[in-house]
């Protein structure tokens, strides 16, 4: 059985084997897919197939795990919470030196984010890994779900559209990546800015906004944004 330091909720169970499944990614993307038209586009004649996975991905009996390493030696844990009546997805960031990993984003009904900018996703999804989650398309469609940018640059798109592409059977990739970017995540799309190094948000619901009194504690905040951002943070890496 899988350990996360201070999550200890569940039987924790390694997902990487739905990751070879093309609907895997638009079930992973339901929050983000919330109009009519965009889960038409996404799931197409697929819907009752993805809705039988969905429920093997919910099951509490196993709660998958994919865990995506950094170049920092953190790693990003995403695990689906199968409690009755509480089901979700947690986004956690873990170091070998913390007693217990933290919270980025909280996928849900009583969602928790963002998490990510746009730079931070795509420098987080071009980190290179030996282990885990390797794949950058895969990277970048499975942390999708954390991000919250309202800047977002011009060829986030292509990115979005080149990984849907590779990994899923989606008929007009385009289409659904701008869909997505439409709709990010369950929060309003954040301002991200640096201050003293470190990248934050004015997000009302995110962890990374020390505005808010359930913010995570500045040091964790700096170790964060060096982690995501390959680094330390620069000022092209910020959305006003």
């Amino acid at each position: 059985m899988l350990k996360i330091p201070g999550y200890e909720d569940g039987p924790l169970v390694q997902g990487t084997a739905y990751l070879d499944d093309p609907l895997f990614w638009p079930v992973h993307l339901g929050s983000c897919l919330r109009q009519e038209d965009a889960q038409r586009a996404a799931f197409g004649a697929d819907w009752d197939a993805a809705m039988e996975l969905y429920h093997v991905l919910s099951a509490e009996r196993e709660w998958p795990v994919f865990s995506v390493p950094l170049s920092s030696g953190h790693t990003i844990h995403v695990v689906y919470r199968n409690i009755e009546g509480d089901r979700g997805v947690d986004y956690l960031i873990h170091h070998p030196a913390w007693s217990a990993a933290e919270t980025l984003a909280v996928d849900d009904g009583h969602f928790m984010g963002p998490g990510m900018a746009w730079p931070e996703l795509l420098s987080t999804a071009r980190q290179s890994a030996t282990e885990g989650v390797a794949d950058p398309d895969a990277r970048l469609v499975l942390l999708f779900p954390t991000l919250g940018d309202a800047r977002l640059p011009d060829d986030a798109r292509v990115a979005l559209t080149i990984a849907l592409g590779a990994l899923t059977l989606i008929e007009e990739p385009a289409e659904v990546a701008s869909m997505l970017l439409e709709n990010q995540g369950q929060w309003a799309p954040a301002h991200w800015r640096l201050a003293d190094g470190v990248c934050i948000n004015d997000g009302g619901h995110s962890y990374r906004n020390p505005g808010n009194a359930f913010a995570l504690p500045e040091g964790r905040l700096l170790e964060i944004s060096n982690a995501l951002n390959g680094g330390e943070a620069t000022d092209h890496q910020t959305s006003g």
